[in-house]
């Protein structure tokens, strides 16, 4: 007699087949935390960030001190998810974010304003703007900082007898090339250009202090734009190379840099030039110091840079009549 076998899946008691449950997705507080973990990432690393896709990595740098907004963002989300995970791991960004720029807020002045009074050399450094209104208010108001030299970019031919005239009482030495220009109390010597870009935004000058000679350059590197093609920074960072090799090519072992570098010390682009000077602001502002633009400034770019002397204080000074705040620096022998 033929027999088959009963198949073991088809019988009543049989047990049910098993199946793998599906994976639940990530809830919202994990999603949080990959965030704030991957926030923390990108300030730690910004300085290894690509510059290949469109000049990113610059561009995250540039506004790098604003990265500090995705901690408040992040508590405020992870408060409305009650979630525990997130608010802990936003203290990755959080404690990434203070010691990158913990030491800027906490920084005091300990020598502001000595300028002309023998107890430094005080400089400042103002982008005027081609278009202002009232050159004759903003001469006023750079002659009343009282610095020992200024270093003026973006004068225009119309403006720059205005500038002589005002300030030729306070400033008995002085020198404009194209539309760059240098007012000093001491006896400036040794100027020439420096060829940075096929028509003049830079000179160099050799200021003769009491306490000895200090090179000093006006700078106006190229200016940048954010477009569809990304941070375009090509021109600037040629110029930026071509004052590096001035400056590494300078006897004297006092060097001051003053001006508009349209971009900021953080910025690794600009590291020709930053990598031989220190930023009076890192080392001696009391904040960001932020210059552009002059009615809400939200970067650095205007700066005081120096080498083989110590910044004593730095600050940023009212706005002028130009669409970028002046700077201010006082300097050690």
């Amino acid at each position: 007699m033929l027999t088959t076998e009963e198949d073991p899946s088809t019988r009543a008691d049989a047990p049910a087949p098993t199946s793998t449950p599906p994976k639940a997705p990530p809830t919202p507080g994990r999603c949080l935390a990959l965030v704030a973990l991957l926030s923390a990432a990108l300030m730690a690393l910004h300085a290894h960030l690509p510059n290949t896709a469109l000049n990113l990595g610059s561009l995250f740098q540039t506004l790098l001190p604003w990265t500090g907004l995705a901690v408040p963002a992040l508590l405020a989300l992870a408060a409305v998810r009650r979630s525990k995970l997130a608010a802990i791991a936003v203290l990755a960004p959080a404690l990434v974010w203070a010691t990158l720029f913990g030491p800027t807020l906490t920084g005091t002045p300990t020598d502001k304003g000595t300028g002309a009074t023998g107890h430094g050399l005080t400089v400042l450094s103002h982008n005027v703007d081609e278009a202002n209104l009232d050159p004759a208010g903003t001469a006023r108001a750079l002659a009343g900082a009282k610095a020992d030299v200024l270093a003026l970019v973006e004068l225009s031919k119309e403006a720059t007898p205005v500038y002589e005239r005002e300030l030729a009482a306070a400033y008995p030495h002085h020198a404009v090339l194209g539309g760059v220009g240098l007012w000093s109390r001491h006896r400036l010597t040794e100027v020439a250009e420096v060829e940075i870009m096929p028509w003049t935004r830079a000179m160099r000058a050799t200021a003769a202090t009491p306490e000895g000679p200090v090179a000093v350059y006006a700078a106006h590197l190229a200016s940048v734009r954010v477009s569809g093609a990304g941070f375009t920074t090509a021109r600037r960072n040629e110029a930026a190379r071509a004052l590096a090799s001035a400056v590494r090519a300078e006897p004297g072992p006092r060097v001051v840099v003053l001006g508009d570098f349209n971009g900021t010390y953080q910025d690794r682009a600009l590291d020709p030039v930053t990598s031989q000077l220190r930023s009076a602001q890192r080392e001696a502002g009391n904040g960001f110091g932020f210059t552009y633009p002059a009615g809400f400034p939200v970067v650095r770019i205007d700066d005081v840079l120096v080498k083989g002397m110590d910044p004593l204080a730095s600050w940023t000074l009212p706005a002028t009549g130009s669409d970028h705040r002046p700077v201010a620096a006082t300097l050690r022998f």
